[in-house]
């Protein structure tokens, strides 16, 4: 199943193949998807790490079995006191998996 991104401009959701958003005609960026293994005990190292890059859209956590486990949007420039929360809770998903899948959404 594909994750639909939004719109960057208006929200609205985007279709997986529009080129432009349908309700206020933002040109669509591209995305490419990136997928990581990592152990519990490195997955807050991991996803900070990532965050930190700039050209990530979204880190999706799924656990062994492909269930989501914690979805976290990033913008541009979002990093510090707004990412700490987001931080902790995977702290905790850290805590209840061995191994867990880490996709990140980056915008080419």
């Amino acid at each position: 199943m594909f994750d639909l991104p939004y719109c960057v401009k208006c929200g609205v959701l985007i279709k997986e193949n529009d080129k432009f958003c349908t309700v206020c005609g933002a040109a669509v960026p591209k995305f490419t998807r990136e997928e990581f293994t990592v152990s519990g005990k490195n997955l807050v190292d991991r996803v900070g790490e990532l965050l930190h890059e700039g050209n990530v859209t979204r880190v999706i956590v799924k656990n062994e079995v492909g269930k989501t486990l914690l979805e976290i949007p990033a913008t541009v420039g979002v990093v510090g006191v707004v990412v700490a929360p987001w931080l902790a809770a995977l702290g905790v998903v850290a805590a209840l998996v061995a191994n867990c899948h880490i996709v990140v959404e980056r915008r080419e």
